[in-house]
């Protein structure tokens, strides 16, 4: 019964709350989906080169992340266990990535500059590292700003309806900005559309960041064993929610369409602001979505929320490929642009489920390793997670280039002037590809079991370790001051 009192009180003050809100939706605003266009047509990086660079990115990427999540784990300071790296993020961070933008200022646009390969491929290795510690510190915060799970959804339910009112606007209006620049409209410059929406967007996230950092406080005990990589990994082969989400990300880390459909409404439709058309109708759903969450989350178990929020997107998308192959349909605007735009509606009408249920499945498997092993490991848990996602992602990007190579993409060519063999693949890529991933990422959640009445079980059982845990630290700090005063 105390427990379950417990875990009714809402922890986090309505100060705390709106900076979080505010740095969790800002996460969306910036114009990182154009980064590869950005080095292809910008920046002018060379194909081969731009392939090289990304596998040698990668591999530091899944290397810096082993090193970071214990780095995490074992860090214990005044301020709390994640503020430190968050602070980082949002100060040296910020800067690094508003270099990343403003590269054109300093290269020009040979493909095969060496200086500027090598100044992109360190300035990369640097942005992963500050992306890892701003993913570990956001998610380590939540975790712990309050040990009632109920308050936690409430938060980043309210964060995902805020982010949706902005979220769209820098990659609308980037699209517009660049389909100006590229038709020679206003007197605007690639670079400078580039440039300026860059720095105006990491500029904005970093100084949320901080607003954030200045109010967080972390609520949960942490053990206060000394920890090392041995003891993470026995906590991640132990927990069955956390294996099954890292086996769904790998497959669904394929499923990754964003840069794919750049192209795709590039150089096969024609202009990139078409992608903003098909979104425009169910912008009014996604707020929609979200009246419905709180009974959908008590009628329905959370596994099949998952599975359906995450993978109509998939079915639809295959209905699509199947349907624009044939006869050429995929290269025509008006069916091609109806038939996303049903798939955006329902996308768009499930959104809330596609938002917020994984983020409390990640969350519960964190509260899970606790429950099983008494040790929370936060840090090397999203360290694991986040290289199996790194990994794929890795993987893609390196194929982008490569797949570009090997269906003749032209980066010269304007738009909608590429091959016909060049687009189809393009269309395969965009819809296609990531459809039929995203449905085969689906089979490890079907043997998921996190739910009902374990998941309660836990989360009360979890409320009495605590309570002892905190208990005996306050035992053995009354020892220590009682010590020090006899002492002196």
């Amino acid at each position: 019964m105390a427990a379950s009192k417990a875990y009714s009180r809402r922890y986090v003050s309505g100060k705390e709350s709106m900076a979080y809100v505010l740095f969790d939706s800002a996460k969306s605003f910036h114009i990182n989906e154009f980064g590869t266009l950005f080095v292809t047509d910008v920046l002018k990086i060379d194909l081969r080169w731009n392939s090289i660079i990304s596998l040698v990115n990668g591999i530091w990427d899944v290397v810096n992340d082993s090193f970071l999540g214990v780095l995490v784990d074992k860090t214990k300071t005044r301020w709390g266990k994640f503020k430190p790296y968050l602070f980082l993020y949002a100060t040296l961070g910020t800067v690094f990535l508003s270099l990343f933008w403003m590269m054109p200022l300093f290269f020009d646009k040979n493909p095969t500059n060496v200086p500027k390969a090598v100044f992109w491929l360190l300035l990369n290795m640097l942005l992963e590292v500050f992306g890892t510690l701003r993913g570990f510190s956001e998610t380590g915060l939540i975790s712990c700003i309050s040990p009632n799970p109920d308050d936690r959804v409430r938060l980043y339910t309210v964060a995902e309806v805020v982010s949706s009112i902005w979220e769209n606007i820098p990659g609308v209006l980037m699209a517009v900005l660049v389909d100006l620049a590229a038709h020679g409209i206003g007197k605007l410059s690639m670079d400078s559309v580039y440039t300026s929406m860059g720095v105006f967007t990491v500029a904005t996230g970093g100084a949320l960041s901080l607003l954030f950092c200045f109010y967080a406080k972390e609520r949960i005990t942490q053990s206060r064993e000394k920890f090392n990589y041995r003891e993470g990994l026995r906590v991640i082969l132990h927990n069955k929610p956390l294996l099954i989400l890292l086996i769904s990300d790998f497959f669904g880390g394929f499923s990754s369409a964003e840069t794919w459909e750049r192209y795709y409404y590039r150089d096969v439709l024609g202009a990139l602001t078409l992608r903003d058309l098909v979104r425009l109708p169910g912008g009014p759903l996604s707020f929609l979505s979200y009246t419905y969450l709180s009974k959908a989350r008590g009628r329905y178990p959370i596994k099949w929320l998952w599975i359906f929020g995450q993978h109509a997107k998939d079915v639809c998308s295959l209905v699509i490929f199947a349907v624009g192959s044939l006869g050429g349909i995929y290269g025509k605007v008006v069916p091609m642009v109806a038939m996303l735009m049903v798939r955006n509606l329902i996308y768009m009408g499930s959104l809330s489920i596609v938002k917020i249920i994984p983020r409390e499945i990640m969350l519960d498997a964190l509260e899970y390793a606790e429950w099983n092993t008494g040790m929370r490991a936060e840090g090397t848990i999203q360290a694991t997670k986040g290289m199996v996602a790194k990994v794929v992602g890795n993987i893609v990007r390196a194929m982008t280039t490569m797949i570009l190579q090997a269906f003749g993409y032209n980066m010269n060519a304007a738009f909608g002037k590429q091959s016909q063999r060049t687009k189809y693949a393009l269309f395969g890529m965009a819809i296609g590809i990531p459809g039929a991933a995203g449905m085969l990422s689906m089979i490890p959640k079907l043997f998921y079991d996190l739910t009902g009445e374990k998941r309660q079980r836990m989360y009360e059982e979890l409320a009495q370790l605590r309570k002892i845990r905190q208990a005996q630290y306050d035992v053995i700090a009354g020892d220590t001051a009682e010590a020090e005063r006899s002492a002196s």
